[in-house]
Formats: structure tokens, C-alpha cells, sequence
């Protein structure tokens, strides 16, 4: 990995590779083992909680890791094997409305997830965390650092809505008829999600909406991440991720951040990486070159290293 440009808090970064290299850890692994079925508010949450391993002894530290919009759990398979090897409790679930998880009793907010975060948290018995959050998981991860600052120990933003989508909002209400449509189409996708992705054509349609290169990611790792689409969290997440400001209190979070980005994210413009980097005290920014919104997959190996880097830093 080649840093292009840099200074002491914010970095360009040219990383060597595209996508997996060789067979993916994910792959060899029964999920089932690490399945576990959560009452979060009421509701049944999907979550995966992946332990250190019996031989590795207690784990150094316990991440969240969050999805975004229209996305589940397997948002994070290039990423839990590798720090689940390296020591840490791994939690990454379904939000409410989203993947497997139940909608939940009460009207999807980006308020309302950090709640339903930080309860499953106290059930499951963490006091003390990392958080990774992507694009709308980004957004609840700032949440979460603002409103539960107590067990938030450092947070990570990978393409982090809740900045420029404050003045997109006209542009996403009048969105709502396709939105509709997309979700329809994407639950069908969803069903049919192996057969779609084993053409390189057709993983590109899926892809590009988050991928700089969709057709040089694997098709399983596509496969999974269309699995969990077109559920009934989309709409009202989407109303939540348009009515909640949150530039003004950025500026009081207390805990390390790390702001990952790419370059080419067609989803929330690299200038928002910059700017959360200037309004967040203690950042860091790292922007991928030839990347989209996506840099926990598009770029593991390099990601993977730097969060590992971030997470065991003073």
C-alpha cells in the first residue's frame, strides 16, 4: 500500500490491490455456529457474534460493526474472519427492518438504531467497544458515539452518511416512486442472488451502484451482499437518513475516529470525508484511490490492516 498524498490526520492512499486475493476466509466457515437470534426492543435481531477462538484465550477487545442502507451482516465477510483471528469479539447484525431481523415496533430512526444497538449491547454483555460503520452505519455510528459515549472506545466511518445528504433531501423524497420499484426489484434479485452473480455482467448491474470495479469481486461475495436486499426497513430507513441533522454535534465526539473513504464513492461524495475530518476532533482520514462506497471489500487487505492499526493505536 502507497500513500500518495498525506499530512499528519489525512492521507490519499493508492492500495495494491482490487478485491479478495485468492480464497476468502468467509467462505470455509459455518456461519450457523455463530448465529444467534437476539430480542432487541421486543423484536428478534439477527446477530453474529464470532469469538477470538477456544485456543486463543480472552479477546483483546470487542468491535460492532454496523451496515448500511439496504444492506445486512455479510456487508462485513471480508473483515470478521480476520479480526476474530487476530483477538477481537466480533458483533455484526441485521438492523431492524433489514436482512433477517424483524422490523422494529417503533418508527425506524437514526436515533432509534443507535438505541437498538446499544440494548443489544448491554443483553449480550459488552461495556466497552470499537464501532465500524458503513454509509447509514456510519450515520448511526456517529450517533452512537454521541448519544452512548461511555462504550464507545473508538469509532470507525467508512463512506459515513449524515453530512451532504442534509441538503439532498428534496433530491431523495422525490425518489421515493423509484425507491419503491428498486426495493420490489431487489427482493426478487435477492431470491436469485447466486445465479445473478455468477455472470460478470449481471454482478456488475448489482454492483456499480457501490463498486468502482464490480466485475472484479468475486461472485459469492456479491451473492451475499444482494441475499439480504429489498426488505421493508428501505423506505423508512431512507426518511430516516433525510430528517436528521447532525453537523452541528459532530464537534463533541470524544472518541478516536478513523474516516475511511474512496475516492470514487458514487454514493456520499469524498468531500464529506474531509469535512468530517475537520469537524470531528481526534480524526483521521484515509481516502482509496480507483474506490467506491464500499472499501471494506473493494479494498480488505488494506483496510483490514489500517483498522487493526487504528484499533491497537494509544
Amino acid at each position: 500500500m502507497a500513500t500518495v498524498a498525506t499530512s499528519p490526520d489525512r492521507a490519499t492512499v493508492r492500495a495494491d490491490h482490487y478485491g479478495p486475493q485468492g480464497r476468502s476466509a468467509w467462505m470455509d466457515m459455518d456461519w450457523r455456529t455463530v448465529q444467534r437470534w437476539v430480542r432487541v426492543g421486543g423484536r428478534w435481531m439477527n446477530v453474529i457474534d464470532l469469538g477470538p477462538g477456544p485456543d486463543a484465550g480472552p479477546a483483546i477487545g470487542t468491535i460492532v460493526w454496523v451496515h448500511g442502507l439496504s444492506g445486512s451482516w455479510p456487508n462485513w465477510l471480508e473483515n470478521l474472519p480476520y479480526f476474530s483471528a487476530a483477538g477481537y469479539r466480533c458483533i455484526a447484525m441485521d438492523l431492524p427492518g433489514f436482512g433477517w431481523s424483524e422490523m422494529p415496533a417503533e418508527k425506524i430512526t437514526i436515533r432509534g438504531y443507535a438505541a437498538a444497538v446499544d440494548e443489544l449491547l448491554r443483553v449480550l454483555g459488552v461495556q466497552r467497544a470499537s464501532v465500524v460503520g458503513n454509509s447509514m452505519g456510519g450515520f448511526i455510528g456517529l450517533e452512537l458515539a454521541l448519544s452512548f459515549p461511555t462504550w464507545v472506545d473508538r469509532l470507525v466511518l467508512v463512506s459515513a452518511a449524515g453530512l451532504t445528504i442534509e441538503s439532498q433531501r428534496h433530491v431523495f423524497r422525490a425518489a421515493r416512486v423509484t425507491a419503491r420499484a428498486l426495493t420490489m426489484t431487489s427482493a426478487w434479485v435477492a431470491s436469485r442472488s447466486d445465479a445473478v452473480a455468477r455472470r460478470p455482467w449481471s454482478r456488475a448491474a448489482l454492483a456499480r451502484v457501490v463498486a468502482a470495479h464490480p466485475k472484479l469481486l468475486p461472485g459469492p461475495l456479491v451473492a451475499e451482499q444482494v441475499r439480504g436486499s429489498g426488505k421493508p426497513g428501505f423506505l423508512p430507513a431512507l426518511d430516516a437518513l433525510t430528517s436528521y441533522p447532525i453537523r452541528e454535534r459532530v464537534g463533541q465526539i470524544s472518541a478516536p475516529t478513523l474516516i475511511v473513504w474512496g475516492e470514487k464513492d458514487p454514493l456520499v461524495p469524498v468531500r464529506d470525508a474531509w469535512e468530517l475530518g475537520r469537524l470531528i476532533p481526534n480524526s483521521r482520514v484515509v481516502v482509496y484511490e480507483d474506490t467506491g462506497h464500499v472499501s471494506m471489500f473493494e479494498r480488505p487487505a488494506a483496510f483490514n490492516a489500517l483498522v487493526e492499526e487504528f484499533l491497537g493505536g494509544e
